[in-house]
């Protein structure tokens, strides 16, 4: 769901910068979509604790299920295994759409100073 949310998002702004908007609404997007990225960033945070402590957990049930071989201790191994899995996928799409965020701030700054430039001229 937060990955459909950032696909939107990503959506929505480059539909924006192809209308070729004037300063002041590239100055509104820019600060809509920096507000996205702060809020994104909470998410990512929150995401990689939860990840960590899962992964930990994993790790801790590992090294019990190779000390006390039992069928309950390899089966909560293999369900925290398929949770760590899950977590770090969905943790490194989260990353990689925060990353490609800041290209697009980029480019609304670009696209703002070009803007500003020709209004000068």
């Amino acid at each position: 769901m937060m990955i459909d949310y950032m696909k939107k998002h990503e959506s929505y702004v480059n539909d924006m910068l192809q209308k070729s908007p004037d300063g002041e609404a590239l100055n509104e997007l820019l600060i809509y979509h920096d507000k996205q990225i702060q809020w994104m960033q909470h998410e990512r945070l929150i995401h990689l604790i939860v990840t960590l402590f899962v992964c930990l957990f994993t790790l801790i049930v590992f090294g019990y299920a190779v000390i006390i071989t039992s069928v309950p201790a390899l089966i909560l191994f293999a369900i925290l295994l398929a949770l760590s899995g899950a977590y770090l996928l969905h943790y490194y799409r989260l990353e990689n759409g925060v990353q490609k965020w800041y290209e697009i701030s980029n480019q609304i700054r670009k696209a703002l100073v070009s803007t500003q430039r020709q209004i000068m001229h």
